[in-house]
């Protein structure tokens, strides 16, 4: 009899990304080589804040407020467990899927992250390198520091998509949309909730905007028509020579502070020949608003907590949009995922695929494009790892009947509360927590440090 059972493999399947665990632990018994890039997602913020100066460390990592949303969406994650099932041919996994009409390695795609020079110099350019070599497409923000026509050329034969900051100047938005057509962007993201800029404490106390400087505008002060335009209403100006003009005119166009309306889809759906997708989207009504409109997809989105404060955590609202739209239009999540496991709940809620931002930011300070890519591979050798461990085959095995919903438990209050100070706790923004804890145990000096003793408890 065999010491492994002969499990099934699927006829195509895919990438081995739970191989990568064994590479990790080989370099580092065979060749002494430990990561340079943290595997523990806990830690990994914090080491690139060793990386990065204040002002870009806090660009990435900042919210919206007092970051309630940002919270929000690791608690929603947090509440919902998985159920693993045993005794299932798990042996091999694939990941491959299918998004937009386009097979897939994996659900997970590089979410549009703006200002990629600011947290290296390999910026986006790198970064769509390294996503054609480890599988997964890249979605370029407008907010880039790279051109379009740059950063498709890196990519090479990836697969790439397009996100628009949706200029007010119909004949800009229509020059940006053929550009991304013609370098081989295929979908196109429109962010629907930053139409402004949120108010942001740990850039406003540094007063710091990338895009004043022109940082982040590349893909206007590289625009034939956004050119001709300024140059009219400025004579003898252009970006190298007056970049601050520049970078205000490009910003009141595209951060203009005036909303777009339902209505306005049309002009997209007119000058975009693919796939249509909405990111931002978290209320029911606003999704079956999307499937009437006529788009292809939407994002259940909060824009990782940095825009709105106070808002309702995306996963929690992700099974009820599902349930709403059907399968009317394809349901994609971001906002909050640091592990494996969450992007398995996201899918098993109803997902299609996830967005990934923070954490390969994170990567991509430490170490460059290298350091994005493992990452990338992290995520991605968790997931499949764990999609096993729980009892699932591929993706579509990834189900609803495979989580359950529990109330914030005492071991997860402590999460949240160990280091929290006193002042916050008074304030009661932490009072739905206090239920797994005693008065002795809360009523202290100086902050929640018996952390250890309640954990025991």
């Amino acid at each position: 009899m065999p010491r492994v059972q002969p499990h099934p493999e699927h006829s195509e399947g895919g990438r081995k990304y739970g191989a990568f665990q064994k590479e990790i632990y080989e370099d580092g018994i065979l060749r002494n080589k430990l990561p340079t890039v943290t595997t523990n997602p806990n830690k990994l913020e914090e080491q690139a804040r060793n990386h990065l100066g204040v002002r870009s460390f806090n660009y990435v990592a900042g919210g919206a407020g007092e970051k309630a949303t940002m919270e929000a969406n690791r608690l929603a994650f947090r509440q919902w467990k998985l159920v693993p099932r045993m005794l299932r041919p798990t042996t091999h996994r694939d990941l491959c899927t299918e998004l937009f009409g386009y097979k897939v390695e994996s659900p997970v795609c590089i979410a549009p992250v703006g200002v990629q020079t600011i947290f290296h110099p390999d910026k986006e350019t790198g970064v769509a390198e390294i996503a054609r070599e480890v599988g997964v497409p890249y979605i370029l923000s407008t907010a880039s520091s790279s051109s379009i026509e740059d950063v498709a050329k890196a990519s090479g034969d990836g697969i790439r998509w397009f996100q628009l900051y949706w200029p007010q100047d119909d004949e800009i938005t229509i020059s940006l949309l053929n550009r991304a057509k013609n370098n081989g962007y295929t979908v196109l993201f429109v962010t629907l909730d930053t139409w402004t800029l949120s108010w942001r404490p740990a850039d406003l106390d540094n007063a710091y905007v990338p895009f004043a400087t022109g940082i982040g505008d590349q893909t206007g002060f590289s625009d034939p028509t956004f050119l001709r335009k300024f140059q009219q209403k400025h004579p003898g100006k252009t970006p190298e020579n007056d970049v601050k003009l520049a970078s205000r005119e490009w910003e009141a166009d595209v951060f203009s502070g005036a909303a777009h309306t339902w209505d306005q889809i049309e002009l997209l759906k007119k000058h975009w020949c693919g796939p249509i997708v909405l990111k931002g989207i978290q209320s029911v009504e606003d999704a079956r608003k999307a499937v009437e409109v006529g788009v292809q997809g939407i994002v259940v989105s909060n824009h990782g907590g940095r825009q709105l404060d106070g808002a309702v955590g995306s996963l929690e609202v992700l099974p009820e949009i599902v349930d709403a739209v059907g399968d009317g239009i394809t349901v994609l999540f971001d906002s909050g995922i640091r592990t494996g496991v969450d992007i398995i709940k996201a899918l098993c809620l109803g997902a299609k695929g996830v967005l990934l931002g923070r954490p390969w930011v994170y990567g991509l300070a430490v170490n460059g494009k290298q350091g994005a890519k493992d990452v990338l591979k992290y995520l991605l050798a968790d997931l499949d790892q764990s999609m096993g461990l729980a009892g699932i085959r591929d993706i579509g095995g990834c189900t609803r009947d495979m989580v359950r919903k529990g109330d914030a438990s005492r071991a997860e209050a402590v999460g949240v509360l160990s280091g929290v100070d006193r002042g916050e706790v008074r304030a009661g923004k932490y009072a739905k927590y206090f239920q797994w804890f005693d008065e002795a145990e809360i009523n202290f000096e100086g902050g929640i440090e018996g952390s250890d003793a309640i954990r025991q408890g």
